[in-house]
């Protein structure tokens, strides 16, 4: 008897901190990350501000729950999108992942100014945010070292070499302006050991495709942008191709 009531209180109490998170969830869409507030959302659940806080004592420890909730939730829909594409289809694997992170930020705006819009006044996300929070990332990182894993540097594209001349990514100063990324694409051991100009690649559509997404909820394509599905895919599709995952040499 003991043991059916525990697990009854645990049912209830994860009942109660779900119930906490989506109501959460939705002060983001309506108001935003910076206005969240933990006694409006005590009053949209319908409990006193004190027993909100037996489950979130901050505001802070609230946020970090959504972070850790939302990063997880994206980077489970990119994998899923991703991992039934053939492993040799590079373009189709990148547009897939592409076009699920577009799809959840769609459906879920709040949630993606929270991850990628500006940072709230005074919040610091804490170490244990990271592992959530990459995993999207290493799924578009993934796809293209996959397909430059058995191209060495010397049979990059001449406009892709380091130091090559005047194209964008192939001057001197390249690698140094992201060696963090170079040494953290390393020590994650990704298939290949991606050359710097391979990750500087890497990077500039990973930003690019956030970038797009950021204008198109936040409003900045109005006036610009007709169709914000036919331009990402379109965006999505030249990025893919600018990274040489049609035809890796």
């Amino acid at each position: 008897m003991a043991e059916k009531a525990r697990t009854a209180r645990t049912l209830a109490r994860e009942a109660v901190h779900a119930s906490i998170l989506a109501a959460a969830r939705a002060r983001l869409t309506e108001e935003g990350p910076a206005q969240l507030s933990l006694r409006a959302v005590a009053r949209d659940v319908g409990l006193v501000s004190s027993a909100v806080y037996r489950y979130f004592p901050s505001r802070d420890d609230l946020l970090t729950a959504l972070l850790v909730l939302d990063y997880d939730e994206l980077g489970a829909a990119v994998e899923a999108a991703e991992a039934p594409v053939d492993r040799a289809d590079h373009v189709g694997r990148w547009v897939a992942a592409c076009r699920a992170v577009r799809q959840w930020a769609i459906g879920h705006p709040g949630d993606f100014a929270l991850l990628y819009g500006s940072p709230v006044p005074g919040y610091v996300a804490p170490q244990d945010t990271i592992e959530p929070a990459s995993r999207t990332t290493h799924v578009l990182v993934r796809v293209v070292t996959d397909a430059w894993a058995d191209v060495d540097g010397s049979e990059l594209p001449p406009d892709w070499r380091l130091g090559a001349g005047p194209p964008i990514g192939a001057r001197p100063g390249a690698p140094a302006s992201i060696a963090d990324a170079v040494t953290y694409t390393r020590a994650r051991g990704f298939h290949g050991d991606p050359s710097p100009e391979v990750v500087l690649r890497t990077v500039m559509a990973w930003t690019t495709v956030f970038g797009v997404l950021s204008f198109e909820l936040f409003g900045h394509a109005v006036g610009s942008v007709t169709d914000p599905e036919a331009y990402f895919d379109e965006v999505v599709v030249r990025l893919a191709h600018d990274l040489g995952l049609a035809d890796p040499r």
